[in-house]
């Protein structure tokens, strides 16, 4: 059969789809914006020459000022202001009082200008006669003089008409043009080069404008509402590096937290990205800082490091500060590095170990630093240290977070060892020492677990990699043992909220979500403006947002926002090189922690109390330390308590002093050996 013919569409429908087409297309929406565009002009121009003319006619203008130095606080000001509005209302008193005896005034003028005219002119003409010997030249001065002005009548009598035609036309191109040189017209409505103009110059008109088409009615309508068009929100608008700095005091119906929330909108309506600009709240009530970058400033490269362009540099643990980068206003960003445990973390690929080995690579230039550094990445990160570190462990697999679980539980150990000579010898000082641990998620995250089944990672009182930081953040600082950490993308599996809380420098490359922020950086920072969540992927590398008092910020400020040098391999080399040139000789760099003979602590416990029936806690760890140093030199009673309880013992309370009964350590040894050899046959 053939195919049934295809069905006619109406015509309703084809001029429909006529209509949509004309009515969407692009020449269609240019042309209905040069009409609305041209027309604003018009209207706005008529605005703006009545406000300018009220202004000039009346007083409104120094009212106006004096409410603003009043709402300013400027009473100097506010007074100068209205001395000017009393004198200028003297000068048009006087100048009305004038108006009422001009009438008078000028038609005596017009007479006694009239016949001193016609008196000059008949003078004139005698002189003629005189000359010419004709009476008739008496009058030719007066005849020429009526003529001209007849000659006048008559173009004007001309030239009216054609005026009274042209002039509504002239008017118009006259407020067309007053409207055209201020842009009155509506945004969407402007120029496509001027709507979506970038690098516009800041100034207060634009900031008030910006914020009153922010989307917050409450906003719009208390700018509406003031005298001085917003004016006295705004203190003055400074320089500050690459961008402008300008505070702006809120109304009482808006809150800090709605304009930070539109973050986004209110660059748009200053013509910039988003990532140019930044809120930031100061220590004054509802006041935010704005900081308003260059259009595409921040998209420029910083300059080198002092570290790469100064071969004499050197650097001083406890007074000096480490060259890191720049702020947004372009000035030297430095960190003091002096007693405080460093997290720094982000995305990957985004600058996270070339940040905080620029930081490694300056401290390395003080001779009486030590470093033990393991790198849970392994691809030469931080080879450049070999000869500086005492440790450098270099690999991602789980034997080498074991190494470096137990190199930082080595420093936990030295930790311990410094604060029992401290407390011997109050006036004992120590080598400051690094304990660095690059991909620290790779820990956190390790699955393997010992001979008593301890897991490495994790974050629970069990983790012994968990455990070993968090007792450096306690109580590291103290004698100059120092925990640094790089990681990614933090969350509460790969970065404890404990552990993240004990460095006293958090600094945050972009991250993905505000409550990652928040785990980088703290509820604080990120509440008063921190947001490394909007920086960019991929365009923002190496910037970091920092919250540390090791670091100058702006007064009322929690956190800072610092654009990093990047050192890259070749010259971070070279700078390692100069360091080992400085400490004299290399350091025998262990690439392992070495560990003699395994030990079971539960049947060294045992073994230590003997044939005593219960022991004093005290004791035993003196004799566990007695049985092997290297073991348990620098246990504690958490060492110990945590040991006991993951065998079902426990300490008990005689006489105030805790105790260990013999019996219990022997039956839970017994049930572990049997539950042991069960497993086996099984």
């Amino acid at each position: 059969p053939e195919p049934a013919p295809p069905t006619p569409v109406p015509l309703w429908v084809r001029s429909g789809r006529a209509v949509k087409r004309v009515a969407t297309d692009e020449r269609t929406r240019n042309t209905g914006r040069v009409v609305v565009r041209h027309g604003a002009y018009v209207v706005g121009g008529a605005r703006i020459v009545a406000r300018r003319t009220w202004d000039g006619r009346t007083g409104s203008r120094y009212e106006r000022m004096i409410r603003t130095a009043e709402a300013a606080g400027n009473l100097e000001a506010a007074e100068e202001w209205e001395e000017r509005l009393q004198r200028f209302r003297t000068a048009r008193h006087h100048r009305r009082m004038d108006l009422l005896h001009s009438p008078v005034e000028a038609a005596k003028g017009l007479a006694v200008g009239t016949g001193m005219s016609i008196g000059v002119l008949v003078s004139l003409g005698v002189v003629m006669a005189i000359n010419n010997g004709d009476i008739a030249d008496v009058i030719t001065p007066l005849a020429a003089t009526i003529d001209f002005i007849a000659l006048l009548i008559r173009i004007v009598q001309i030239v009216w008409g054609p005026a009274l035609t042209i002039g509504p036309f002239l008017a118009l191109l006259a407020l067309w043009t007053v409207g055209s040189k201020q842009q009155a017209a509506p945004q969407w409505a402007l120029p496509a080069n001027v709507r979506n103009s970038e690098g516009e110059p800041i100034t207060p008109s634009i900031v008030v404008k910006a914020l009153r088409h922010l989307g917050l009615p409450a906003l719009r309508n208390a700018i509406k509402a003031m005298d001085d068009g917003g004016a006295a929100m705004l203190s003055p608008i400074v320089i500050a590096g690459c961008g402008v700095e300008v505070d702006v005091t809120l109304p009482l119906e808006v809150s800090t937290v709605e304009v930070q929330q539109r973050r986004r909108k209110l660059a748009e309506n200053l013509s910039r990205h988003e990532h140019e600009v930044f809120i930031t709240l100061p220590e004054a009530a509802r006041t935010v800082r704005l900081w308003i970058a260059d259009s595409g400033a921040l998209d420029e490269p910083i300059g080198p490091s002092p570290l790469v362009t100064d071969e004499t540099m050197t650097a001083n643990y406890k007074s000096g500060k480490a060259p890191w980068g720049q702020d947004l206003r372009g000035d030297a960003a430095e960190l003091s590095l002096y007693q405080r445990h460093v997290l720094v973390t982000g995305r990957s690929n985004q600058g996270k170990t070339a940040s905080l080995r620029a930081l490694a690579l300056w401290l390395a230039l003080d001779r009486s630093v030590q470093f033990w550094i393991s790198d849970l990445k392994g691809v030469g990160d931080w080879g450049m240290f070999n000869g500086i570190a005492s440790v450098l462990i270099e690999g991602p697999t789980d034997e080498h977070v074991i190494a470096a679980t137990e190199m930082v539980e080595d420093g936990v150990a030295e930790m311990n060892r410094r604060i029992e000579l401290r407390r011997d010898d109050p006036t004992a000082t120590f080598p400051p020492l690094i304990v660095l641990v690059d991909e620290a998620q790779l820990a956190f995250m390790c699955p393997a677990v010992d001979e008593e089944r301890r897991p490495y990672g994790g974050s629970k009182a069990t983790s012994r990699y968990f455990m070993a930081v968090r007792k450096i953040h306690n109580q590291g600082r103290a004698v100059d043992v120092l925990m640094w950490q790089g990681t990614q993308d933090p969350t509460d599996q790969n970065l404890p909220k404990l552990v993240r809380e004990g460095a006293h420098t958090r600094a945050s490359l972009v991250l993905g979500s505000e409550s990652q922020s928040k785990m980088a950086l703290g509820d604080k920072a990120v509440e008063d403006g921190a947001a490394p969540h909007l920086l960019r992927q991929g365009l923002d590398k190496g910037t970091l947002v920092v919250a540390s008092d090791g670091i100058d910020m702006p007064k009322g400020q929690s956190s800072i926002t610092v654009r990093t040098h990047f050192i890259d391999d070749e010259p971070a080399a070279e700078i390692a090189e100069r360091a080992r040139a400085l400490r004299g000789e290399n350091v025998a760099t262990v690439h392992t922690i070495e560990r003699g003979e395994k030990r079971d602590p539960l049947a060294d416990i045992l073994t230590v109390i003997a044939d005593d029936k219960r022991v004093l806690t005290q004791d035993v760890i003196k004799r566990l330390a007695a049985l092997d140093a290297g073991a348990y030199d620098g246990w504690s009673f958490g060492d110990l308590t945590r040991v006991l309880e993951g065998h079902g013992v426990e300490a008990y309370k005689s006489h105030g002093r805790m105790m260990i009964r013999r019996d219990d350590v022997a039956r839970a040894l017994a049930d572990r050996d049997t539950d042991g050899s069960a497993s086996a046959s099984q």
